[in-house]
This record gives C-alpha cells, structure tokens and sequence, in this order.
C-alpha cells in the first residue's frame, strides 16, 4: 500500500543530479546515498559508473586520508566509496572488474612498504573479495598475471585482512574446476611452506599468528570441500601438501629451531591439533569427542603422526622447562611460576595424540613418563581449570579405550601394564590430593579448584573398574597395590566418594507420603509471589517434582489417546491425610503471613474499572479486584434483586462494609481472596475439620463446584461430595 499511493518522499539526491556540476563528494555527503544505490537508482548508477568517479572511489579506498581531518572524520568517504563499490550492483562490478587501469590502482595498494593501514587494508580486502567472487574470471586472469602476488600478500599478512583474502582466493571461487585451477596455481606459488616458515621463533608475533591462523583454516575448509566434492574430483592440492610427513616436519623444525618462543610453539601447535581433529561434518572438538566417551577411534593420517613422534622428546621438555615467565598477581595469589600457554598447548596436543591410538606414539608417550608429567602439574597448578579439563581427556582416553581383541592396533593396551596405576601411582595421588584438600578445608582453607576434575577422575577410576573394558586389568593393577593403599581406596570409595556423589547429585524425587503436602505447598507459593519471582530452573524443578510424585511420565500420552483417562482415574484416587492440633502454632504463623501479605480493604478509594487494561500484577497486593466486587454488591443492592440468590451474594458483601480478607483460625480451612485460592497446609499428625469452613463469597467459593460428567451433589455444608467421582471421559 506504500507504494501503491506513492507516499514515499522524493530523495534529495535527485535533485542533487539535476546539477550540472554536482560532485562525488557532494553525493556522498547524503545518508541515503548507499540506499539509493542498491535500489538500483539509475540516475545515480549512471553517474558513480563513470569513469572519474570509479577512479575517485577506488582512490579514496587506497590513499591514506589528510591528517590535518578530524580523526572520526578521516575515513567517512573511503567507508562510503567501499560500501558503494561492495553493493553488489551489477553495473559497478562489471566497471571494475573490467577495466584493469582500476586494478592497477587496487594492486598498487600492496606494494605500499609495510605496515600498511588496517582500516584501508579491510577496505582493499573486502572490494578485492567482492570481485573474487563476482567477476572471478576476470580478476583471477589479472592475478595471476602478477608474479609478486603471493609475496606481497604473506608481506602484509600481519594484517588480518590479507589472510582474509586469501582464504576468499580458496574458498569464493566458482566454479569447481576453475576453484581447482587456483589451488593448482596457490601451489604452485608454495603457499604453504611459505606460510609455515613464517611460524619461527625469529618472526614477529603478530605475522606468527596470522600465518598459523590461515593454515587451520585452510585444513578446515579444504577438508569440508573435500567432503562435498564428487568422487571423480581432484585432491586438494594444499591439503595433501599440509598433510604431507615433510610439510609437518618442516613446521616443527621451524618451532624448536634456535631459541624457544612461546608464541612459535602455541602457534605450531595450533596447526597440528588442526591436522588431528577427527574427520566428519562439521568442526566438532575435543570436548564433543569427551562427551561420547572415547568409544568411536578416528583415522589420521599416518604421515601427520610419523612427523609428530621424533618430537615428542621436545614436548616432554617443554612441560619439564618452559619458557621463562614473569610472576603474575591472582585472586588466590602470587603465581612465582605460571603454567603458561605452551604447556597448555602441550597438554592439548598430548591429548590429541592419545586418542589416535596409535602404538608407536602411545609407547613414546608412556618411556617419556608424559602422563607423569601431566598429572604433577594437575596438582600443582590447583586452579587453572583448563590444564586440568585436558589431563582429565588423557585419562579418560587411556582408561576406555576397547580391549586389544577389539581393537588390534591400539597402542593404549599393548604396553607394559597400564601406565596410569604404575608409573603414574593414579590411585595414591588422588587418595593424597584429597586428603590434603580435608585437612585444608578443616583448618579453614579454601576447596582446592581441581578437586571437581579429581572427582571425575576417580568416578572414571571405578566405573571402570567395575564395567569398562579394560575392567580385568585395572583389577589386577588394583590388588597389587600395598594393603595400606589398597584399603585406603577401599574406604575412599564406599564412604568419602559416594557421599561426595549424592551431594553433587540433584535429587528431585521426594517422600512419598508428603507428596501432596510439598506439592500444594509450591503451589502455594507461586499463589503468593509473582511468576518473576522464580527461574526457569526453579520452574522446571517443580513441574519435575509433581512428575515424580504423581508418576506421569512421557509413554501414558504418546501411544493411545485411552491413557489419558487411567492419568485422571489416579488424579481422582489421590488422597490427602492430614492431622494436626487445632492450637498449632502453625495456624497463628499462617494466619500472621497472610495478614502481612493481603493490604486491607479501603472504600475510600475510587472505584476502578476492572475491564481496563493493565499490568498484570500477582504481588500480595489485591484490593482492586475486592472492591470492585464490593462496590457491585452495593450497587446491585440498590437497584433490587432479581432472584433469591443475587439477595443472598449482595448481604454477604454489603452487610459490614469488610473485604473479603482471609482469616484462617482453624487448620484445614479453605478461602478465596480476589480470585486467589489459599490453603493452609499443617504439619503432618493433623486432622482437617471442615464442618465449619464455608465461604461467603458466593459463586467464588470452591463449594458449588461439582466435578464434569459426575452425580456429587452440595451437602448441608455446602461443600462437594467426591465420593462418586468417577473416572474422566473425553
């Protein structure tokens, strides 16, 4: 209907091109000229596409901007002249890309010395990239032409976006047999040695993490693209290169070569935990592979691993005597000695590698004592909780690992025994640590951070022990423990695990025989406070609490529409027995709540209408409904009575002038204040009476309600008969 009637308002940049001398810059300076642009204004379009204009705006994209601008506004024009030529308009893109005087301006942005400007670099990338993927024949035609592409690229990759743009190179060409042609040529060029040589402890730390970045992202990618691809498709070439045992070892000859550096290990490793991740759809880690248990084995690529083990030597050393790292200030303290990120990096790796299974690498890892090495820093290092997540995947990987039967190459169970009970003394570090940990706490101390880990790792201990699959030769490891240790762990288990494992456990089934009292209870309360009042976990906690007290479960509704009524048939059955004494104190703490809670009747206020809308309010708070009620009594008194009944409902609002408050002097009794339903729940050893509770609220008591489809009638009390309550019936 907008623009039907053509209600929209006339741009001033019409006006503007009536000019005969209008300028870019004047164009530019309208907020609405990008919009007139992608909604194809042709006037504007035709204008922007001429030749001095493309020039100007890829100028303004490449040309460092007068420093003598105020600082916020010294890219205002190179933004716009980029969002102008990365609209994605048919007629800038063809201007563009074919016309290569404008490429030359484009590409002579790389041969800048560097560093160049990174909000120019991002301009520069994302315009190259548009073409990339627009006019891909054209620009890779021009690229390819340039012999210094890939160096001066990989000279500015200090700059995020020229790893940017390499990765458009690999991942933005179509079609498929020309985005082959590029991998060929990339290779060609040594894209990836000459990546990997840039991750070396004599390179500046910021081109080391870009360049290692840009590697893991070629892995991921080639590997997805190569899951999508036909079978009768080429190989990736960047991918068999980075996979290759030379390229591998050529990275880690670049990590350890000369003098240690952190940031050449953490970058290195980043790279090869990318070659380790397990092949499947999507980029899934570590921690998904933890949660299934370690039962599914992958397959790397042998040539990766054949590269990695001459190293492990220098990963142990690593753990043992890493790079030096200045004292660093906690909130638990002073750490003399920090863990650091290559150790951890180490840790992750050696995680990795445990879950390859493969023989040679996991005998390595056990003569190397790298466990060892790994647990004592668990220890050690009580409060850096992802060292302790990556120890915990280790043992886990060396604990559920299938039998040799089921699993001829595993390296995990052909070692001498299990590494983790003799040479690691597993069972007599956590047995330790924990009481360690007591004895802290008794004096006042604090719980130790790993201690939640270390309860893993000791229910990982017994659950294997009893059913995983090396179950007999954990057993046999643990009766050859000393008798001191062996009934130390005895006890540990039986007394001081399980009952750190029932306090972490949330237990929400609760007696059943005070299931209707806990129930009506929070029923109660969420009566007397507001739903904000609650999370969604304490919602969830008691919808889970009246499931278990009540049985319901998912299988009475999912087969046959018949189940339903055997649920009301047992809704109908439940009974409530409650006994108490009258003179409970509870009945004057009830009492004294719902005085506090429920604001007394005022009729000197004025009269609201009840139909008008408004906040939903279930604070204690409910005088407006009450006088509203009241004040229809009276009027319905004024004007005269119509039946028996009406007569009957306008005494009992109007003989005190009251509220209709709750007054509960007796236990069991049942009232409605304001449409609010209040019962008072007593201890268990009471007995409800309900001779003398009846309500004068008329219609608004529970006393006229009779159940759908049954014959129970009103007795002299006034109350219902559930006697002949019988079963539901759709």
């Amino acid at each position: 209907m907008f623009w039907k009637f053509d209600l929209h308002t006339t741009s001033h940049i019409d006006q503007l091109l009536d000019k005969e001398d209008v300028t870019l810059r004047e164009l530019m300076e309208e907020d609405d000229v990008l919009q007139e642009c992608k909604a194809q204004n042709r006037r504007l379009l035709f204008f922007l596409s001429q030749d001095h204009c493309m020039q100007e705006l890829v100028n303004l994209i490449t040309t460092e901007p007068p420093t003598d601008i105020e600082e916020r506004s010294r890219f205002k024009f190179p933004n716009i002249a980029c969002e102008l030529l990365t609209s994605d308009v048919a007629i800038i893109n063809d201007k563009l890309g074919g016309d290569e005087s404008l490429l030359e301006v484009l590409y002579h942005f790389l041969e800048q010395d560097p560093p160049l400007n990174p909000l120019l670099a991002s301009f520069f990338s994302k315009t190259i990239g548009n073409l990339i993927a627009r006019k891909t024949e054209q620009v890779i035609s021009f690229l390819k032409k340039k012999e210094g592409f890939i160096s001066l690229v990989l000279k500015h990759i200090d700059a995020s976006a020229m790893m940017d743009l390499l990765l458009r190179l690999i991942s933005c060409v179509e079609p498929a047999s020309l985005r082959q042609e590029v991998l060929l040529w990339l290779n060609e060029e040594r894209l990836v040695q000459r990546l990997s040589e840039l991750i070396h402890t004599g390179k500046d730390e910021e081109r080391q993490s870009n360049a290692s970045q840009t590697l893991c992202d070629i892995i991921r990618l080639s590997r997805d693209q190569a899951n999508q691809m036909q079978e009768n498709m080429e190989a990736d070439p960047l991918l068999a290169v980075l996979e290759s045992q030379e390229s591998v070892a050529g990275l880690l000859k670049n990590m350890f070569e000369g003098k240690r550096s952190e940031a050449s290990i953490v970058n290195g490793t980043q790279v090869l935990l990318t070659l380790l991740e397990i092949r499947r759809s999507g980029l899934e880690g570590l921690m998904d592979l933890y949660s299934q248990g370690y039962e599914r084995s992958y397959t790397v690529n042998s040539s990766i691993l054949n590269a990695i083990e001459p190293h492990l030597k220098d990963f142990q050393q690593l753990l043992l005597d890493p790079p030096k790292k200045s004292a660093i200030l906690t909130t638990v303290g002073i750490l003399e000695q920090p863990l650091g990120n290559a150790r951890l990096h180490v840790a992750r790796l050696v995680a990795a590698l445990l879950q390859t299974s493969d023989p040679s690498i996991c005998q390595e890892l056990c003569n190397l004592s790298t466990i060892d090495a790994l647990l004592d820093l668990f220890f050690k290092y009580s409060w850096n909780n992802f060292l302790h997540f990556q120890v915990e995947i280790c043992v886990s990987a060396i604990l559920n690992h299938p039998t040799s039967e089921e699993q001829p190459s595993s390296g995990l169970q052909n070692l001498d025994g299990n590494p983790l009970f003799q040479k690691c003394m597993l069972v007599q570090k956590i047995l330790d640590a924990w009481e360690e940990n007591d004895k802290i706490q008794a004096e006042g101390g604090t719980r130790r951070g790993n201690m939640g880990h270390l309860t893993r790792i000791a229910n990982m201990v017994v659950h294997n022990l009893e059913k995983g699959p090396v179950q007999a030769q954990i057993a046999d490891l643990i009766k050859e423990l000393p008798e001191d240790c062996r009934g130390r762990w005895e006890s540990f288990v039986e007394e001081t695990l399980r009952e750190t494992n029932r306090r972490n456990t949330v237990e929400l089934v609760r007696d059943p025989s005070a299931a209707g009292t806990s129930l009506i209870s929070e029923m109660l309360t969420v009566l007397f406070f507001p739903p904000q009042a609650f999370s969604d976990y304490q919602i969830q906690q008691m919808t889970a609490n009246f499931v278990d007290q009540f049985g319901f479960n998912d299988e009475e509704f999912s087969e046959h529409d018949e189940n339903i009524n055997a649920t009301f048939d047992r809704i109908a059955e439940i009974n409530f027995n409650l006994d108490a004494d009258d003179n409970s104190a509870n009945a004057a703490a009830f009492e004294a709540c719902c005085k506090e809670r429920i604001q007394q009747f005022d009729d000197v206020e004025e009269e609201e209408d009840i139909w008008e809308e408004k906040e939903m309010n279930y604070a204690t708070q409910s005088k407006s409904r009450t006088r509203s009620s009241m004040e229809n009594g009276r009027r319905d008194q004024e004007q005269g009575a119509e039946s028996d009944e009406d007569d009957d409902h306008r005494q009992n609002a109007s003989d005190t002038g009251r509220e209709r408050s709750c007054s509960i002097n007796k236990p069991g009794q049942m009232h409605v204040v304001s449409n609010v339903i209040i019962v008072w729940i007593p201890g268990p050893g009471w007995t409800a009476n309900f001779r003398d509770c009846r309500e004068n609220a008329g219609s608004q008591t529970l006393a006229g309600w009779v159940a759908p489809g049954s014959d129970a009638q009103m007795q002299e009390t006034g109350w219902a008969n559930f006697t002949q309550f019988g079963p539901f019936s759709g």
